[in-house]
């Protein structure tokens, strides 16, 4: 069984030091390949995730963009930046962007306008999109509508809707990807979702250290773990865990180009 990790933050903190352990217990459970979410942290800082996909590109995938939570502190020269590296080749996604009205850490026009922003970057560079939304579901539909979703399109990482969020999405042109979340035991909605998503435009993330999924649930989550993930996906699809492995791979690899 071969898996891809859609969403990781192995360049954080709490993969100091642990980058090759992490690599070595994914790829002892069939995951080889992830993308990791490379994101601006303060002024001229984007973190590595790009250095991480140039050194190793048989195993990462980098994509670049700058965060509801954090958008309101970033200048305009690192917004040239975000730009830039948008259109490095071992980018393969701008984002991830969107709306968190939840947290609320960025007023929310300065959110609406950092999306809008992010947005007409990846058309710029013809790469898709990675949307982060969070009790804005609404609002982030309608951006996406006015906005227009770049053609190489778009998708709702970590997602925590119900069905009716997912086919707004869908039917926008979008994939959706889901998360250790699928595992708890209260989130009966969106594992509702689940069974009823089109298998091609489904795929499967750790959103690492995030959301570990059960039987891991509140500790450092890692790639590895997204098994735990496609395991739930398999029991909702009625399938195998190696069917679910196949096709949402297939899915990663088709949204992001990979090889």
């Amino acid at each position: 069984m071969n898996l891809i990790d859609s969403h990781a933050h192995l360049d954080f903190e709490d993969f100091q030091g642990d980058v090759d352990g992490v690599v070595s217990r994914a790829a002892a459970v069939g995951v080889d390949r992830i993308v990791v979410v490379g994101l601006w942290r303060s002024p001229g800082n984007f973190g590595n995730a790009v250095e991480l996909a140039r050194a190793r590109p048989a195993v990462f995938a980098a994509t670049a963009g700058i965060h509801p939570h954090e958008c309101a502190q970033v200048p305009e020269a690192d917004w040239e930046e975000s730009a830039r590296l948008a259109a490095d080749p071992a980018v393969v996604a701008v984002g991830e962007t969107g709306l968190d009205y939840h947290y609320d850490l960025s007023p929310r026009e300065v959110q609406r306008e950092s999306f809008r922003r992010s947005l007409r970057i990846a058309r710029g560079v013809e790469k898709p999109v990675v949307v982060h939304v969070r009790e804005a579901d609404a609002d982030c539909a309608a951006i996406l509508r006015e906005e227009g979703l770049p053609a190489a399109g778009g998708v709702i990482h970590c997602f925590t809707g119900d069905w009716e969020a997912a086919r707004t999405y869908l039917d926008l042109g979008m994939h959706v990807s889901v998360a250790g979340i699928v595992t708890f035991k209260a989130a009966e909605a969106i594992r509702e979702a689940v069974r009823r998503i089109p298998r091609d435009r489904l795929m499967v993330e750790t959103d690492s250290p995030f959301l570990a999924p059960v039987p891991f649930r509140g500790k450092r989550n890692e790639p590895a773990h997204v098994v735990h993930v496609a395991a739930k996906v398999a029991e909702l699809w009625g399938v195998s865990p190696g069917e679910v492995a196949e096709v949402t791979t297939a899915n990663v690899k088709r949204f992001f180009r990979l090889p």
